[in-house]
């Protein structure tokens, strides 16, 4: 059944918009998928087609948390602060046109319907559109990680304010023991020989420096083409933290499959770009990036299988397997020797999926 707005929840659009001059019932609302997100979106336009909404704008986009529980409202709040933040950073992330603080009520500009993932279901990854596209996606995340920084304070985050060891551990490598090993496959509960390789991969990845702003889910569908060019959108989960991790989030995103040769370019390119910014030990980073793919792979296939099966979103089924050949062909690689039963329970994790049909 099709989320609708309350009058209620209408009045309030209309509150922030204009004053409460248009009532609820000059306001029609939408609904528009979620994606992995309980979140509720909508996009409203007026019932009179004559008037605009705000900034000469025909349609805005709403949303709002899927209840008024203190976690929720909490995130809502970050969205609208980080959202700021980055906007008058001059980070290429939507304007926030009103935000209603006791629903948790955001109204921001609607960057319409055109993902980068969009683009990539029409053309190849090797078309000169998407590459162009991608180049923009590497742009608008270095200026995203470095103009963004400076300003962003810890306070603005609802979860964890950086992105450490604890997080690592408890929300990504058991994350993907718990939800895709144990609960999907019906692998046994994590050996103390691969909780110890889990603690070890956190060190290698907190070595990294992680004094940069992280998006942590920097991937094809949070990249809207709008006004011909990249603009991102589910920021709310910013936090600070190490640079390749969101650069492993795009160019590793099972959502896209970008073919090696394309992912190898897009590295070289990024470390082009931050050079522009930073200086950059390129040797050093390279080794750091390698670990943190590994542990963002983790955390995808952590989530597809839970989205999938216990949220009952089952379009991220179809992308379980891919993230799981990714992850093997990650751990084929020299820097893997030192998670030797990582390896092989990703193997036999490979066997199992192949087992089960029903999984996409």
């Amino acid at each position: 059944m099709e989320d609708q707005l309350t009058l209620l929840e209408l009045e309030q659009i209309s509150q922030l918009l204009s004053g409460g001059g248009a009532g609820s019932s000059g306001w029609l609302a939408a609904s528009l998928p979620g994606c992995g997100s309980d979140r509720r979106f909508f996009r409203v336009t007026r019932l009179n087609q004559a008037g605009l909404l705000v900034d000469g704008r025909e349609s805005l986009i709403a949303v709002l948390p899927q209840g008024r529980e203190a976690r929720n409202i909490a995130e809502a709040r970050s969205s609208c602060l980080i959202g700021g933040h980055l906007y008058d950073r001059g980070v290429a992330v939507p304007r926030i046109f009103g935000f209603e603080p006791a629903s948790g009520l955001l109204v921001f500009e609607d960057l319409g319907d055109c993902r980068l993932y969009d683009l990539l279901s029409r053309q190849s990854p090797a078309s000169s559109e998407v590459v162009n596209r991608y180049d923009e996606a590497l742009q608008a995340l270095v200026q995203f990680q470095i103009t963004g920084r400076p300003g962003f304070r810890e306070e603005m985050c609802w979860d964890t304010p950086r992105y450490d060891q604890q997080l690592m551990l408890e929300r990504e490598s058991l994350y993907f023991a718990r939800e895709f090993c144990r609960d999907m496959l019906g692998f046994p509960e994590p050996s103390d020989e691969l909780l110890r390789e889990f603690e070890e991969l956190a060190v290698r990845v907190s070595r990294e420096p992680a004094d940069y702003l992280l998006h942590r889910d920097y991937q094809s569908q949070n990249l809207m083409i709008h006004g011909n060019r990249i603009r991102i959108v589910d920021f709310q989960g910013a936090r600070l933290g190490p640079l390749g991790y969101d650069l492993a989030s795009l160019l590793n995103d099972p959502y896209a499959g970008l073919p090696d040769g394309l992912k190898e370019n897009l590295l070289d390119r990024y470390i082009e770009l931050l050079q522009q910014y930073i200086a950059v030990d390129v040797a050093q980073f390279r080794e750091g990036y390698y670990y943190l793919a590994l542990q963002r792979n983790l955390q995808v296939l952590g989530a597809y299988a839970f989205l999938s099966r216990k949220k009952g979103k089952k379009i991220f089924a179809a992308f379980i397997r891919p993230a799981a050949h990714a992850l093997f062909s990650h751990l084929e690689k020299s820097q893997a020797g030192d998670f030797p039963r990582l390896i092989i329970l990703v193997a036999a994790s490979l066997d199992r999926l192949a087992a089960h049909k029903g999984i996409d």
